[in-house]
């Protein structure tokens, strides 16, 4: 979908506005608009109407801002800001603002520079427009999941003892910069040992021990869009608990990807990939969703949880990513990149190995 396909589910609107804050507060939807190249667009302002959309930005991102191809009017300081901003929507009696991405400062500022304008939520619009992907976005989703997928063998190979996880981290990172990402598209997780067991974990100054598992959650940035794959490998040789573990992961992720396709309920999908966990000795150790949408954002939508009836359709892309974790000892879980399709789904980053890896 595009940007004006918002206004299929946004129809009381006449405009939307869209309202960037500092380093903190920008809207992802902002680039999903103008498909800008580059630049952080802080305190600029996008008028999208069905017909078009016109930026609205400072000197410092003009030339970026006019290679998208659309309109372009630029502000020098607050004032003038205020003034364009107040222009640009006098036309408009119903005018949606993405509330879910604006933040009480942006808002309240907004009342003051319009206080008698009529304002509608159009989050809800913009998330469905943004939940199914066009060619352009498929390509760059791919990409993303390929530079990933490309870059976790030479870490892999450069794995020795005494190593730190942050150290590890790193070369995550720059493997991936290196294979064309334009940084990482979230903060990578590298967790030794025990500390897999944590599925948020931050990686510290552990050191890489004999036997260890290595579990490396990862993903990288490409023209804004993002990639998340998850890897568990041993360091050595691996403990029987440790193989079992992972054979378990790899057959909940199995056989949950059968379900995926259009149609199909993402609550259903993670309930497959649960049963197969829980029919086993480590029942309820499986601890998180089974997945979610990936686009702009890393977790871009909700899509795979037994909490949720989630219908699925053609050009969604989601993760599929179970996992088991014990407190204290460890840690293993598997994510792949998906792309939902009329008849199945296609893996789009390179899939995990099917027995344990020991390097």
């Amino acid at each position: 979908m595009g940007y004006s396909d918002i206004f299929n589910f946004a129809r009381e609107s006449e405009a939307i506005l869209i309202i960037n804050g500092g380093e903190n507060s920008l809207d992802k939807t902002f680039q999903y608009i103008t498909k800008a190249s580059g630049g952080v667009f802080e305190g600029s302002f996008i008028v999208a109407e069905p017909a078009g959309a016109t930026i609205y930005t400072s000197i410092l991102e003009e030339e970026t801002a006019r290679r998208t191809g659309l309109e372009v009017k630029i502000f020098h300081g607050r004032q003038e800001y205020e003034s364009m901003m107040r222009d640009s929507l006098k036309k408009f009696n119903m005018v949606g603002l993405n509330y879910s991405s604006l933040s009480l400062e942006n808002y309240k500022n907004l009342l003051r520079i319009i206080p008698d304008k009529d304002f509608v939520d159009v989050s809800v619009s913009i998330k469905e427009a943004r939940i199914i992907k066009d060619r352009d976005e498929i390509k760059n989703l791919k990409e993303a999941a390929k530079i990933a997928s490309d870059s976790i063998s030479p870490v892999h190979e450069s794995l020795k003892e005494g190593v730190t996880e942050k150290e590890v981290a790193a070369r995550v990172v720059y493997e991936m910069m290196k294979n064309g990402a334009d940084g990482p598209s979230f903060s990578t997780i590298v967790a030794f040992g025990e500390n897999a067991s944590q599925p948020h974990y931050s990686p510290g100054v552990r050191k890489l021990k004999k036997s260890d598992g290595v579990l490396i959650d990862y993903g990288a940035l490409y023209n804004g869009y993002c990639s998340d794959v998850t890897r568990t490998v041993n360091f050595g040789k691996a403990s029987e608990e440790m193989k079992e573990v992972y054979e378990i992961v790899f057959k909940a992720q199995s056989e949950s990807m059968k379900l995926i396709k259009e149609g199909a309920n993402g609550k259903d999908v993670d309930i497959k990939a649960r049963n197969v966990i829980d029919s086993t000795k480590y029942k309820g150790r499986f601890i998180h969703s089974l997945g979610h949408g990936i686009g702009l954002d890393v977790h871009d939508h909700s899509a795979l949880s037994y909490t949720l009836d989630f219908p699925l359709k053609e050009n969604m892309t989601i993760t599929n990513e179970p996992g088991i974790y014990l407190p204290g000892k460890l840690g293993v879980r598997i994510e792949d990149d998906v792309l939902v399709t009329k008849n199945g789904c296609e893996v789009i980053s390179h899939g995990a190995t099917k027995e344990l890896m020991e390097l």
